[in-house]
């Protein structure tokens, strides 16, 4: 099923490596081929960093890329050395640098989706420039180089192009990049990397998010589409790793190939290079019809706010919300926004009819909408499940209330039973502060699974582990939620404050916040 993407996109991807003419100063980087045939290649900028600092005659820690604009050849110092590392045997290839842009579709879009309120750091796996955040990040991040490697070898004349602007939440994604740049190419170069869509923002989805995996060195690796007729390369990876609020995020950023190109191309056209003469046949094409999940997951997914705290939650009728106990407090008004796109949304007051007590083991809140929902998509219950069944997530973490909800994948890795009953699901999929309250569907039928409740933390040295975390299995729920549709009866919910010790067991890794946040798991 995988090899068709996987034999397209490794045959595209390279490593970039640059340093100055004594060999100091070398720095790698993922890149991919744009034309063999043509020799062009494209990768990040961060690979030319310390290049820039020696050209402008500043140590490397004290280089501020511009603000925007483009940057020539003759940026670099005399002498600067460029290769290209390629599949196959054969020596590196000397290359040239074109051009170097910024785009500025995905840093506006950058800077609206990180927004002003969690600390964001990026790091650069570099000990002249160890990381980047605020200002820094949005500097950096959207640089990307045009590179002439002459010799690049045989094979087809161009990549097959494709817009980000036809991709969907949930959609596979494939990544080809090599960990850790030029280091040891025999073990890493182009390993690929399976992910979905998880979020998109700016202008024709300049900016992706993706759950793919990605290490440091994968910055510039091309980013693949799966489509009817084979692999489409449809974005660069711009930022592998990303911390939020000092925890790992565990997903990567993605800049839209087709900005990359528009960024490019106003400077290229007005420089006289016979290596520019294939620019007209660097098309971008539409991605035509995405393959559809089993069921549209986004729908009964909703944001909660309550206060200063806010998270996700789950339409199970057109009145009825669940979420977490966590997210809502009764003596708070609740508001629940529905977002059908980035660009629109509506806002449904609510009041929360129940919620479990403190010392009960499920983090569980019923918030009722003062009006129906609009356009509801009751989603359908699952009654079972199979451990190593591929599911999502669907919540409001990350980009979340910038960019409406994102969706991780995973599979369920384990059903932790009480009595032969299932009592929690545990996932792969990477949640994240804000996601909390949210769905947990199968991926492939599109039935409701769980509700998310929390993520993974080692208490003793703080750190949060988005990949390993727990859902309320619906099994437990539905019986609850079905009383109350019918008869306005709440006193099925109250079972949730009576569980056994052994449950309580189970889920004694949650405990309460010890202080009120934004965002919480």
């Amino acid at each position: 099923m995988w090899a068709p993407p996987v034999r397209g996109a490794a045959g595209l991807g390279c490593a970039v490596s640059a340093s100055d003419a004594a060999g100091g100063g070398a720095r790698s980087c993922s890149g991919v081929v744009l034309s063999r045939r043509l020799g062009l290649v494209l990768c990040h900028g961060v690979v030319f960093a310390p290049l820039l600092a020696a050209g402008a005659g500043r140590r490397a820690r004290g280089w501020a890329w511009p603000r925007g604009g483009a940057l020539l050849p003759r940026s670099l110092p005399p002498g600067a050395r460029l290769r290209v590392l390629r599949p196959g045997p054969g020596p590196a290839l000397e290359a040239r640098l074109l051009l170097l842009a910024c785009c500025a579709a995905f840093r506006d879009a950058l800077a609206a989706a990180l927004g002003p309120a969690e600390p964001w750091r990026f790091p650069a796996g570099d000990e002249e420039e160890p990381e980047a955040e605020g200002e820094a990040a949005l500097r950096r991040l959207p640089w990307f180089a045009l590179l002439a490697v002459p010799g690049l070898g045989e094979g087809p004349g161009l990549a097959r192009l494709g817009a980000a602007a036809g991709l969907r939440l949930g959609q596979v994604l494939w990544v080809c990049g090599s960990p850790f740049g030029a280091l040891c190419p025999d073990i890493f170069l182009n390993t690929l990397s399976c992910g979905v869509v998880s979020n998109l923002a700016g202008p024709s989805n300049a900016l992706v998010l993706t759950d793919a995996r990605c290490l440091p060195g994968t910055e510039g690796a091309g980013v693949f589409a799966t489509c009817p007729d084979g692999p489409r390369l449809v974005g660069v990876v711009a930022a592998p790793l990303c911390c939020k609020a000092g925890q790992w995020v565990g997903l990567t950023l993605v800049c839209s190939l087709a900005h990359i190109l528009d960024s490019l191309r106003g400077t290229l056209e007005g420089l006289a290079d016979s290596q520019l003469a294939c620019w007209p046949q660097l098309v971008v094409e539409p991605l035509g019809k995405a393959p559809e999940p089993g069921r549209q997951l986004l729908p009964p997914t909703v944001l909660v706010e309550c206060g200063t705290v806010w998270g996700s939650g789950v339409a199970v009728k057109p009145r009825l919300v669940l979420t977490c106990r966590h997210v809502v407090s009764q003596d708070s008004a609740v508001c629940v926004r529905v977002r059908p796109s980035p660009e629109t949304s509506s806002v449904i007051n609510g009041r929360v009819v129940f919620a479990t007590q403190d010392d009960s083991p499920f983090d569980i809140a019923v918030v009722e909408l003062q009006e129906s929902l609009l356009s509801f998509a009751e989603p359908v219950l699952a009654s079972k499940f199979c451990e190593g069944e591929e599911v999502s997530v669907v919540g409001f973490g990350v980009f979340g209330q910038a960019c409406g909800p994102s969706v991780t994948s995973g599979i369920l890795s384990a059903v932790i039973t009480v009595a032969n009953k299932p009592v929690m699901l545990q996932t792969t999929c990477a949640v994240h502060g804000g996601s909390s309250g949210g769905p947990l569907f199968s991926t492939h039928s599109g039935e409701l699974l769980g509700i998310v409740a929390s993520n993974t933390k080692d208490n003793s040295i703080g750190a949060i582990y988005p990949h390993l975390n727990f859902s309320i299995p619906i099994t437990i729920l539905q019986p609850m939620v079905s009383e109350y549709s019918h008869t306005g009866n709440l006193s099925g919910f109250q079972e949730l404050n009576r569980a056994c010790e052994s449950i309580k067991v189970v889920w004694r890794l949650q405990r309460k916040p010890t202080g009120v946040l934004h965002s919480k798991l």
